[in-house]
């Protein structure tokens, strides 16, 4: 089979297609699904683990207890461990305030409180006592409390991502600076008791801060005052586990939700991808296939036109184009063998002339012999032409945009064309009344070739003086335009085959070779290319008898 390489040059691609994604694991398609999908579940992964708003409502409602807790024991120390002999400024009494400072503090062991004079010298301390022996004994804070290394990891890269994230042009409440590295760290006692001291009104301002060991401090300072006279300063410190607590737990809540959600949609985009990318894998296949010339007898799966869905439409598309393409390629090796058999007979012609030519010396003899050799070659020359229109009509209607044209005034127009240019003799043209809307959307210059040959095939079978008659009617969804002669009419076992390639019904008395035989199968050609179908038939009368020939081609209304 001679390769014409349409087939090859539209399935090759799909060949490529095909090698290109044999033996791979995840598909480029699954890629872009498993992205497309994955990618809204990370941003709301990271929108809900960006919990500044939560862990600020955590961390406020730790500081208004802890303030609460702050501003009882600065009660307590106001009124129990001050000396106020009426002679001098009321002052603390260190003796008094460390006692009832420790025992204010047994109930909170998380916490730590300090006691600071006016000059900032630290009276108080929960957590330093006299032991037995009469040394001073410091009791740190308990240790941080260890969730493991995984959550200490985990903790830490989200810590500094949430550092990199914008907070709305406020400062987050919580510092982990390097300046609020220790446990250990006060403010400075003297300069808010100075704030304090010229606006009564101002409260001192939380401090909260993240440790170097990943503890989570907050610390509260209330002025401790007898008779509206400030007389020491109260520096609660506690650790706020239950924040961290709450945090972790709604962060591991998060992202467990967001592991089911993202095993869910890479389940689901695996599901997806098999129902789309291997089903167009296995199209590309079966392109392959056909390219290779093992599809003629279907080789798209059967169970892919099953489908009801876009893969389905899909697969029956390929399988349509196929069966077209290998259709054109049979239509194209049956052109050039009816090519070949229709040149070599003149070309036969004009080689026996010629050798005839040779060997005669009648100058009579010899001039026959030319004017056979010349009309073979004008035959040669219509068949090569009309071969050549053949050839080209369905590139070019494939190019070329379809009009809305009126069939009635074509063929009044060519109605008239005859009229001006006939003899007395030669069949005349009559147009029939039009029947309704003849507005049909087609290629002007071709449908008017149909036409032409139409009428041209007509008055080649028409007696002197004959009529042929054009009509024009609208049935239903096509239009139909008729060419009625008063001819011998078609023989009824040629009906069939008066549209093949290169057939050729001539009438009576005709000089051999005028004709192609190309003429009634371009007719169909362009009518098919145009959407619509042609066919013929004979006229009879009321008793039966051929009057006549009728074409009618039919075209879709516009």
């Amino acid at each position: 089979m001679p390769d014409s390489g349409i087939l090859p040059a539209v399935l090759k691609p799909a060949s490529r297609v095909g090698r290109r994604l044999r033996g791979r694991w995840v598909s480029p398609l699954l890629q872009r699904v498993l992205l497309v999908n994955a990618l809204p579940l990370a941003l709301l992964l990271a929108a809900l683990l960006y919990l500044d708003q939560y862990q600020n409502g955590l961390l406020q409602a730790e500081v208004t207890t802890l303030r609460e807790q702050a501003r009882i024991y600065a009660g307590a120390l106001g009124e129990t461990a001050v000396r106020d002999d009426g002679t001098d400024l009321p002052r603390l009494v260190p003796d008094l305030a460390r006692p009832l400072l420790r025992r204010l503090t047994e109930p909170t062991p998380n916490a730590q409180a300090k006691l600071y004079a006016p000059d900032g010298q630290v009276i108080a301390d929960s957590r330093v006592r006299q032991g037995a022996t009469g040394a001073v004994v410091t009791e740190p804070l308990p240790p941080a409390v260890d969730r493991g290394r995984l959550l200490g990891i985990v903790g830490s890269i989200y810590d500094r991502i949430l550092s990199w994230l914008p907070h709305g042009g406020s400062r987050p409440l919580l510092d982990t600076g390097p300046t609020a590295a220790g446990p250990d760290w006060q403010p400075d006692v003297k300069e808010e008791l100075r704030l304090s001291g010229t606006d009564q009104s101002r409260a001192m301002p939380p401090y909260i801060r993240r440790t170097s060991d990943n503890r989570l401090l907050v610390t509260v300072a209330e002025p401790v005052q007898h008779n509206r006279v400030t007389v020491g300063v109260v520096l609660l410190t506690r650790e706020a586990r239950e924040v961290d607590d709450s945090l972790l737990a709604v962060r591991l809540s998060i992202l467990g939700l967001f592991t089911l959600a993202l095993g869910l949609t890479v389940m689901l985009s695996w599901y997806l991808s098999l129902t789309i990318a291997r089903p167009i894998l296995r199209l590309a296949r079966a392109a392959e296939h056909m390219r290779e010339g093992s599809g003629r007898a279907g080789e798209v799966p059967a169970r892919l036109l099953a489908r009801h869905d876009e893969i389905g439409e899909l697969a029956q598309a390929l399988a349509d184009s196929a069966r077209a393409l290998w259709t054109r390629m049979d239509a194209i090796e049956r052109f050039a063998a009816d090519v070949a058999h229709e040149i070599k007979n003149p070309l036969s012609s004009i080689r026996s002339a010629i050798e005839t030519l040779r060997r005669i010396e009648d100058p009579e003899k010899q001039r026959r012999l030319t004017a056979i050799i010349a009309e073979d070659v004008g035959r040669l020359d219509r068949l090569i032409t009309d071969i050549s229109d053949a050839s080209r009509i369905d590139a070019e209607l494939s190019r070329v945009a379809t009009e809305r044209l009126d069939v009635a005034p074509m063929l009044a127009t060519l109605v008239e064309m005859d009229e001006d240019t006939r003899d007395d003799t030669d069949p005349r043209l009559v147009l029939a009344p039009p029947e309704g809307a003849t507005v049909v959307r087609a290629v002007e210059d071709r449908l008017v070739q149909v036409l032409r040959n139409l009428i041209g095939n007509a008055q080649s079978f028409s007696p002197p003086g004959g009529r042929i008659t054009l009509g024009a009617r609208q049935t239903g969804a096509m239009v139909e335009i008729s060419v009625e002669d008063e001819g011998p009419g078609i023989p009824e076992a040629k009906l069939e085959h008066i549209f093949d390639r290169f057939y050729s019904e001539r009438p009576q008395g005709e000089y051999f070779g005028q004709h192609s035989g190309l003429g009634l199968s371009i007719s169909r050609q362009i009518v098919e290319a145009l959407k619509g179908r042609i066919g013929a038939e004979n006229r009879r009368d009321e008793g039966g008898r051929i009057i006549g020939a009728r074409f009618v081609v039919r075209l879709p209304k516009a």
